[in-house]
């Protein structure tokens, strides 16, 4: 199917770039009842709904454990603590990644190493990790960008061969699968944001960590309340914060969790009539990593003349984004951590623009998108 660009079907409709409105729907009469439980129970910092929804996604990731916490910025932040990685230690970490995957690092007190990507995944390699690591090098953060994960055996082995130790920020992976395992379950530690616009959102910020190591459980489960131990609530071991999943959306992410395979399914579904209406044209789709099953985050196409194609794009009523406009190390926070050029992850931040995609987007809106991206797009001079 194409369009020359002078008819657009649905041309009178907007196509928002993500509407969270059909998913809140489907879960209000569940979560207003257990809503109602919870006022009745008043267990609104801990308690039983944190308890069940942190042993629902530890199964459903396919790990031992899950420690809810209050975003995914401190979930990573807190792993790095607990492995005892801070000053006078480096991580890895993609450059082309959303700034809290590196704030993380500069907050646990290590110095962020930066690695260039695949052009064609736009992930992290095996290679790309060993020409950023030093002898300093204590561990790596895998990002799982865009919903899909690198090959994790390969990725897993190159760490090892390192000698470090391999984390992953699954923020926008709830759900995506290699083989038989999940997002989260080849690392150390599985690190989650259910930031709102997240695969699985709760209804403000929240986050979680998975890991199959009973001691870093331990450790986490005293991080994020204050560094209590286990003998009394004034019984402080270790200097801690305060990053507790909230009670009131652990209810709500229970909810959604039963709903998550079948919104990601609904994800695939539609990134299927993307690459069938796109894969032709002058917009190119990232490229999927063989072998791998993604969550469909977003969907990012790389265009040439962007600023054009957004034009285009805002005046048919069509939402869009750019994720992320500036590689981590060019900002000027992070500057100073910079040891070279990364010519792709400069490169492609100029192209990337990320199209509308959500579980109850319709067909036909992903047809309109892309006839008017196909027809705002100049083709590939090559």
């Amino acid at each position: 199917m194409s369009y020359s660009g002078t008819t657009i079907p649905g041309s009178g409709e907007s196509v928002p770039f993500y509407d969270l409105s059909a998913m809140t729907d489907q879960v209000h009469d569940e979560v207003m009842l257990e809503w109602g439980n919870l006022l009745k129970s008043g267990q609104f910092v801990g308690g039983s709904a944190v308890t069940t929804f942190e042993e629902q996604w530890a199964e459903y990731c396919g790990s031992r454990f899950a420690v809810g916490v209050a975003n995914g910025t401190d979930a990573l932040h807190l792993v790095l603590r607990a492995r005892g990685i801070g000053r006078g230690h480096e991580v890895i970490v993609p450059a082309n990644t959303f700034v809290a995957t590196v704030e993380a690092v500069v907050l646990a007190g290590a110095t962020p190493r930066f690695a260039d990507v695949d052009p064609d995944t736009l992930l992290m390699t095996p290679e790309t990790m060993a020409e950023a690591a030093t002898k300093k090098t204590r561990a790596v953060i895998v990002v799982h960008l865009y919903g899909q994960m690198p090959d994790m055996d390969a990725m897993c082995a190159a760490a090892s061969q390192l000698g470090i130790e391999l984390v992953e920020d699954a923020a926008q992976a709830q759900g995506a699968e290699r083989g038989t395992a999940r997002a989260g379950s080849f690392g150390v530690a599985g690190c989650f944001s259910f930031y709102p616009g997240k695969n699985l959102g709760a209804f403000g910020d929240a986050g979680a960590i998975v890991t199959s190591d009973e001691t870093l459980n331990g450790q986490l489960l005293s991080l994020r309340d204050h560094g209590r131990g286990r003998g009394g609530h004034y019984d402080h071991e270790m200097v801690g914060t305060n990053s507790r999943l909230d009670a009131v959306q652990a209810v709500v992410l229970g909810a959604k969790l039963r709903r998550l395979d079948g919104w990601n399914t609904s994800r695939r579904e539609l990134m299927s009539v993307y690459r069938q209406l796109l894969d032709d044209g002058p917009a190119e789709l990232v490229g999927q990593v063989p072998g791998g099953v993604s969550a469909h985050h977003l969907a990012v196409v790389r265009v040439r003349e962007r600023a054009d194609v957004r034009a285009a794009l805002a005046a048919a009523r069509i939402g869009s984004g750019i994720h992320y406009p500036t590689p981590c190390h060019l900002m000027p926070p992070y500057a100073e951590f910079a040891t070279g050029r990364l010519p792709v992850a400069e490169a492609q931040a100029a192209q990337i623009l990320s199209l509308p995609l959500y579980p109850h987007m319709r067909p036909e809106d992903v047809e309109r998108v892309c006839a008017v991206v196909n027809a705002s797009a100049p083709p590939d001079p090559s």
